[in-house]
């Protein structure tokens, strides 16, 4: 099969895989997404995987509690989302290596690059837990740093709605959806699309994003094979 991206970064977010129940984990919609994401992989696709945590825990939305303190629960909602991804996975043949940023020993691996890369190179699936490892930053500045670090060809992200548009599309009827958009009209119009560190960071090293829905879950081999799905937000001189 051919595919345009051979090393991928996917960011799930984390109400993604609470399905219509909003809260906590369907694992119905879990076993659907580790359906596509073997598809991926028996194609021969190298993917690493970070996933948020909001189905759980958001620790920016949190007015009661200390910012860090929350930001670390909230990394900690991101670890059980990881490792009911990698036990979906598992359960249908696929190789998984769950990473962390804040180390855990017991169950999971620490993150390390190099080895985060070797996993892939055999055909696993990597998932990157706890963020960045710091507090303030987002799961999506998580996603754009671990796809600069594993080199990877595009960051998927994976949301619920089909693309990139000019205003809410759940709001304004009159929404306009964009084809291709670069991080400048992003940041300048502040689209959503992710946070500005994020954005910058993807900007500055030079990773498109290709943002589409997941309410259909074989948009992510769609979308590794280069069909024209979504909105591609890149630089002008990305290629």
């Amino acid at each position: 099969m051919a595919l345009k991206y051979r090393r991928v970064l996917l960011k799930l977010s984390g109400e993604a895989l609470a399905g219509e129940k909003k809260f906590g984990i369907d694992y119905q919609v879990v076993g659907d997404i580790c359906q596509s994401i073997k598809k991926c992989v028996d194609a021969g696709a190298q993917l690493g995987i970070v996933v948020g945590g909001g189905n759980f825990y958001r620790g920016r939305s949190s007015v009661q509690t200390d910012r860090t303190r929350a930001d670390h629960m909230g990394m900690l909602a991101t670890v059980i989302n990881a490792l009911a991804l990698a036990d979906g996975l598992e359960s249908i043949g696929v190789e998984v290596r769950v990473q962390t940023a804040i180390t855990m020993q017991q169950i999971a691996e620490p993150y390390i690059r190099n080895k985060a890369i070797r996993h892939m190179e055999k055909g696993r699936v990597v998932i990157f837990g706890c963020g960045t490892g710091n507090p303030f930053f987002s799961t999506d500045t998580a996603s754009s740093l671990r796809a600069a670090e594993i080199e990877a060809d595009v960051m998927l992200k994976a949301t619920m709605v089909d693309g990139v548009y000019d205003k809410d599309p759940h709001q304004y009827p009159d929404a306009v959806k964009y084809d291709t958009v670069t991080f400048h009209e992003v940041l300048e119009k502040n689209l959503g699309v992710m946070d500005s560190t994020a954005a910058a960071m993807c900007r500055d090293n030079q990773i498109a994003v290709l943002v589409f829905s997941l309410e259909q879950p074989d948009n992510i081999l769609a979308a590794i094979k280069g069909e024209n799905i979504g909105t591609i937000v890149k630089e002008d001189s990305s290629k």
